[in-house]
């Protein structure tokens, strides 16, 4: 079985987040799904076959199937507008239906999601306590700007602000104990987030949940993050960019295009760029 590997929300010809994209006649058998995905061992890969008008999209973490995911979303529309060209290609996914779209200018593939609707809420001070004791933060070290939120795009993504890029840089914390903490929470990551400016972002994503310690670039998460500014009347202007994986050394580039309708689909886009090795 043919697995493209294509990072997402790339930097030019750098940075960006791995995902594997695996086209089909038909989806594979689930426990297939999955032994591939942990055989690729990126964050996700994600698995597509034509339904109508359509394809019918699934998403697998090494661990676990996501509901899901932003970056192997915009590598799927870099692999979809390679093999059948430019466009804009509808996605049926387990919950959810939305939009691709990718587009080839010479060497680089522009891509951009519709993300599934989106809606977040306080968080409650015991997730806010154990999300805190598990980085090694203290609530002065959060940006009262930003409370805390739990925040959806087509999945769940705790939100903490922060108030310093010294402290987002300085993020730690144990793989096992931010698994059980994610898992009992059901969350799909947390976002950290560092607000440079009211449109630019520094943010770093954990993923312990599907076994991965950092995502370098993360669509859903950023949708999600996008969506709850708007709730919160954040002065965004209509768009935010994101810069994540700086602290990585996989710089990543994420833009999202926020509408005035509150709940409406984030428009993500970024470069993706296809990996020979």
């Amino acid at each position: 079985m043919n697995v493209l590997k294509i990072a997402a929300f790339s930097d030019g010809e750098t940075g960006g987040n791995p995902a594997g994209v695996v086209i089909g006649d038909a989806l594979p058998p689930e426990a297939r799904m999955q032994r591939i995905a942990a055989e690729v061992g990126f964050s996700e890969t994600a698995f597509a076959a034509p339904t109508g008008g359509g394809w019918r999209v699934r998403y697998f973490s090494p661990q676990s199937e996501v509901p899901f995911c932003g970056h192997a979303t915009i590598a799927l529309g870099a692999a979809l507008a390679l093999q059948r060209g430019d466009g804009v290609f509808a996605l049926t996914l387990n919950q959810a239906q939305i939009t691709v779209e990718g587009r080839r200018d010479g060497d680089v593939i522009a891509a951009a999601l519709q993300s599934p609707p989106t809606h977040s809420a306080p968080a409650t001070p015991e997730l806010v306590s154990d999300a805190l004791a598990l980085f090694g933060y203290a609530p002065g070290d959060l940006d009262p700007r930003i409370p805390p939120a739990v925040a959806h795009a087509g999945a769940n993504h705790l939100v903490l602000a922060l108030r310093s890029r010294k402290a987002l840089s300085a993020m730690h914390y144990a793989l096992e104990a931010g698994r059980a903490l994610m898992q009992r929470a059901e969350l799909t990551t947390i976002v950290l987030v560092h607000a440079e400016s009211a449109q630019r972002f520094h943010t770093r994503n954990p993923f312990a949940s599907g076994g991965v310690y950092e995502d370098p670039a993360t669509g859903a998460a950023t949708a999600a993050l996008a969506g709850y500014l708007r709730d919160i009347a954040w002065p965004h202007g209509g768009a935010i960019d994101v810069v994540q994986g700086e602290d990585m050394g996989m710089l990543s580039r994420l833009h999202a295009d926020i509408p005035p309708t509150p709940g409406s689909s984030i428009r993500v886009s970024g470069t993706a760029r296809v990996m020979t090795a």
